[in-house]
């Protein structure tokens, strides 16, 4: 069995065949999901999808989306943490963070926001999705000021010691399709050397798509559209990882399924009743 610990499924690219997606998911034997938020306008949705397929759901305000957030949307959160405490299928917060990457966003916006979300999740005895993207230092820096449960951190690529910095406070480091792309030398030497506690897999669907999914800028421009990422790639990314540290699949499956009950506990009793 395997988990996705990170997929939009809300995203529009998925509207003309959610219900398809999910089943090829569960084909795979990808029988888990985590669906993190990314604004207040995608709370409800994401839920509603939770429940709808038998998944998990985390709730939070995505850096990138920070420059068109109002300021009540930080209330709107902490209301719909406290409505749905008791819901067993509400993971995490997320996706919250930092991006370092994109130009123009305004830096010390996203860190507020990221702070105050770090401090809800803290009181409300949940772990956090972190996106990281040039921002890891910046990432560990405000869970020095507000400590939170652990969680995960999606689509790691920094050093060996903010990997360790990030699993000292209870956080599994999130691999994907960027893991695929044989160029992304960092990203797979992490996937080598990593010790087996730190992993779980991911896909970021409908994005980072693998490399046989991905196309080229020029091939773009000749016409071909970019490969859609999907839940169902998962076992084929996990195959990539699976190679890299010469271990078996079902290994793999069972590691990083172990690793992503325990950075998200809840995640638990719903694999159980999977």
């Amino acid at each position: 069995m395997w988990i996705d610990t990170h997929c939009h499924l809300d995203a529009p690219e998925f509207d003309a065949d959610r219900d398809a997606a999910v089943a090829r998911a569960r084909t795979a034997l990808v029988h888990m999901l985590v669906l993190p938020a990314v604004e207040v306008a995608h709370f409800e949705q994401v839920r509603q999808l939770a429940h709808r397929h038998g998944v998990a759901y985390a709730l939070g305000i995505h850096p990138l989306y920070t420059d068109r957030a109002q300021e009540g949307d930080l209330e709107h959160l902490a209301r719909a943490l406290q409505a749905h405490r008791d819901d067993p299928r509400l993971v995490a917060v997320g996706e919250i963070g930092l991006d370092h990457f994109v130009p123009g966003l305004d830096r010390t916006r996203q860190q507020a926001f990221y702070l105050a979300q770090l401090k809800l999740a803290a009181a409300a005895g949940l772990p956090v999705i972190l996106h990281v993207r040039r921002s890891a230092d910046a990432l560990l820096a405000g869970l020095r000021r507000v400590p939170v449960s652990g969680g995960v951190a999606h689509a790691f690529n920094g050093s060996d010691a903010q990997a360790g910095e990030f699993l000292r406070r209870g956080f599994k480091l999130g691999f994907g399709g960027a893991m695929t792309h044989e160029r992304a030398l960092q990203i797979r030497r992490l996937a080598t050397s990593l010790p087996d506690n730190a992993l779980v897999m991911e896909t970021d669907a409908p994005d980072i798509p693998p490399q046989w999914l991905y196309r080229t800028a020029q091939q773009r421009a000749a016409g071909l559209p970019q490969g859609r990422n999907e839940p169902a790639e998962l076992p084929r990314i996990a195959q990539v990882m699976a190679d890299l540290r010469r271990c078996t699949a079902s290994t793999l499956a069972a590691v990083t399924t172990a690793n992503a009950c325990a950075a998200l506990p809840r995640l638990g009793a719903l694999v159980a009743a999977a």
